[in-house]
């Protein structure tokens, strides 16, 4: 190993969470954000609560610097409309799909 048999350690992980209401935010808010077991919190209940999860660590680093319910600074409005864009998607996606079975798919009996 190049750094004298010592294994690398991995950063803690990270994450920040957004909140955008069309009609009362002039941007979307950070509502969440923090290291390590936090992070991982967060992480679990956005996945508990079917909240999608982009992984940018790029982006997240970006957030960190903010305060929580702070609006995000215009640099970043490009950036996280792309996600938000990526995000109604992903919503479309799931609501196109029928609820039990697929209509294409025969029904085996004892199934």
């Amino acid at each position: 190993m190049a750094d004298g048999g010592r294994s690398p350690t991995k950063p803690p992980a990270q994450a920040a969470a957004l909140r955008y209401q069309a009609e009362t935010d002039r941007a979307p808010r950070i509502v969440a954000k923090g290291e390590g077991a936090l992070a991982e919190q967060i992480l679990r209940s956005a996945r508990e609560s079917g909240v999608p999860i982009h992984a940018s660590q790029e982006l997240v680093a970006a957030l960190m610097q903010f305060e929580l319910d702070q609006h995000i600074p215009a640099a970043l409005y490009v950036a996280i409309a792309e996600v938000l864009a990526w995000a109604y998607r992903l919503e479309a996606d799931r609501s196109a799909v029928p609820a039990g079975p697929h209509p294409d798919i025969p029904h085996v009996p004892g199934d």
